[in-house]
């Protein structure tokens, strides 16, 4: 699993990380079952705090995207709940579609967007 960390970016190291895992599980590098590294590797890899990676894994795990098992640590998990999924993507989406509209971006460009982004991401 690769791993890259901004240390110059105005976003938090734990939302980089908790982004980038997210992105592994919708691209299909990481699968439902795979275990990720543990909080120490991890750490140890990027060259950061185990607090960080801690935060980043109790994120996911609240998000539903990862279980944490004793025996084989954090495991890829999509048991996300899917209304509330929606939910917050429409939240996200709200102030995004909100500027595109403010410059003109019509609605088939927006379809064209999120139908090339989609394409990019593994099919459910």
């Amino acid at each position: 699993m690769l791993i890259e960390i901004d240390f110059n970016s105005s976003e938090a190291i734990y939302i980089q990380l908790c982004n980038q895992i997210i992105m592994g599980i919708a691209t299909s590098r990481l699968r439902e079952g795979e275990s990720l590294p543990s909080v120490r590797q991890l750490a140890g890899t990027i060259g950061v705090n185990m607090h960080t990676v801690n935060k980043a894994y109790a994120v996911l795990r609240q998000e539903g995207f990862i279980t944490l098992d004793k025996r084989r640590g954090a495991v890829v998990s999509m048991d996300i709940n899917r209304i509330k999924a929606l939910e917050e993507m429409r939240q996200n989406l709200l102030p995004v579609l909100a500027k595109g509209i403010c410059h003109n971006i019509t609605r088939e460009e927006v379809h064209g967007l999120v139908d090339d982004i989609l394409d990019g991401y593994k099919e459910h």
